[in-house]
């Protein structure tokens, strides 16, 4: 049995974020998309054409790009009940997390190969990736409760979130020595499909820390219920039938799952905005992210102390309202350097909104409940299929009106409806607090 609030696995735990973060700054934040943006787009006498051509069926490049994660996240959605299960009830979740781990890290050394003669294989390995990354989290998502009592799990999944800024900021400091340097090389893609290489070592090479010291994973196996394993999502649905007798975990959940479409997809398209509306360069846009995960740093760690003071719905409901703000000043705005500052706030906001998120969930399930993966699956579904809406939905707009900006304004809407939502989250926890007094 884990023993929680251990500090070794809580250090090791948070190393998995370490490594695979390093895949989430460099892969959908700032060097790949920068560079799927240049060599997708041409111009000729001061006419730009952004469209490509993919399995011959034409796009506008970042619309595919958006597609090509929507579809990702929807796999991932459909494969993780199956596989969640299946851990639950051998106990076997680490298993999951190497193979996870493993396709990731080998996509992103296979886009080491990606240029605009090889766009299908390049965007095919930047899917797989995504699968990978998304995989991996899922099951590390799962140890949470498992390593941390309630009061604690706020502290730790900010330390996963910390260790995942520092260590992706490290190693986008050691691609930054070759792609600022590129007069060093003939080809000069050369040393932008080397961070894609580099990125796929350091992920699989931290994860082993992780790896090597976290538990297998707590088994629940019934030899009369082994059937279930091959049906992933009756563990699903089982999960729901338990959700929807948790009257705070629901309301959480149907919040949780409109605003992480307008999260998620800023967070994804961040970069792709700054180079298509303000035609930013490669360089300016690699350093603006860069700044956003070294602030998202300290934002994890403040919302973490916030939520300790004020709860962690009413700082997530302040959070949300940021957002919004960020999504209609973005629609206005006309140079780089207000694009500057709106990338600080995005920082502050972004690691404070994920970690709390995520321990808020944990926080809400019962103590000790057995079957922790299905629950977290369950989490991770919902923040998937969020992420499948709110990309199509960005990528659509954007080739209906011909305007990225008119996409972002769009996402305003669903951190609307998770404000909303999270009042009634507040309602029912009151109601709770009233039962209580009364009874007592």
């Amino acid at each position: 049995m884990t023993i929680k609030n251990n500090t070794k696995t809580i250090k090791a735990w948070a190393m998995f974020d370490w490594a695979n973060s390093a895949y989430s700054l460099v892969i959908t934040s700032t060097i790949f998309p920068a560079y799927y943006t240049a060599i997708t787009t041409t111009t000729i006498e001061n006419q730009t054409n952004d469209k490509v051509f993919f399995f011959g069926l034409q796009f506008v490049n970042t619309a595919l790009s958006n597609y090509v994660l929507a579809a990702a996240y929807f796999i991932i959605a459909l494969i993780t009940p199956i596989l969640t299960a299946t851990a639950d009830y051998r106990g076997n979740k680490k298993v999951f997390m190497k193979a996870f781990t493993w396709l990731g890290a080998l996509a992103c050394m296979g886009l080491f190969f990606f240029k605009i003669n090889t766009l299908e294989l390049g965007l095919i390995l930047f899917g797989l990736a995504a699968i990978g990354y998304c995989g991996g989290v899922v099951f590390s998502n799962s140890y949470l409760p498992e390593i941390a009592s309630p009061d604690k799990q706020d502290g730790v999944s900010a330390k996963g979130f910390a260790y995942g800024y520092f260590g992706s900021v490290l190693l986008q400091i050691i691609c930054f020595v070759f792609v600022f340097n590129n007069q060093w090389f003939d080809d000069k893609s050369f040393p932008v499909r080397l961070s894609f290489l580099l990125v796929g070592i350091w992920w699989i090479g931290f994860a082993y820390i992780p790896f090597l010291v976290l538990p297998k994973g707590s088994p629940n196996f019934n030899k009369l219920e082994t059937n279930k394993i091959g049906s992933g999502f009756g563990e699903l649905k089982k999960v729901w039938q338990q959700i929807k007798n948790m009257t705070v975990v629901k309301k959480y959940l149907s919040a949780f799952f409109f605003y992480s479409m307008g999260v998620q997809t800023v967070m994804l398209v961040a970069t792709n905005f700054g180079a298509k509306i303000l035609m930013l360069s490669s360089s300016k846009l690699i350093i603006t992210i860069l700044i956003i995960q070294l602030v998202a740093i300290l934002g994890a760690a403040l919302m973490s102390k916030l939520s300790a003071i004020y709860g962690n719905i009413n700082v997530l409901i302040f959070v949300l309202t940021i957002w919004m703000v960020v999504c209609v000043t973005a629609y206005f705005i006309k140079n780089e350097y207000q694009f500057y500052s709106l990338a600080a706030i995005v920082g502050l906001i972004m690691g404070g909104i994920q970690s709390l998120s995520r321990s808020t969930f944990s926080k809400y399930l019962p103590i000790d409940i057995p079957n922790t993966a299905s629950f977290f699956s369950f989490y991770d579904v919902t923040e998937k299929l969020a992420i499948v809406a709110g990309l199509f939905s960005f990528g659509l707009i954007e080739e209906l009106t011909g305007n990225m900006r008119n996409s972002t304004l769009f996402l305003v809407v669903f951190f609307l409806v998770g404000i909303i939502l999270l009042f009634s989250v507040l309602r029912e926890e009151g109601k709770r607090v009233e039962l209580k007094q009364f009874h007592y």
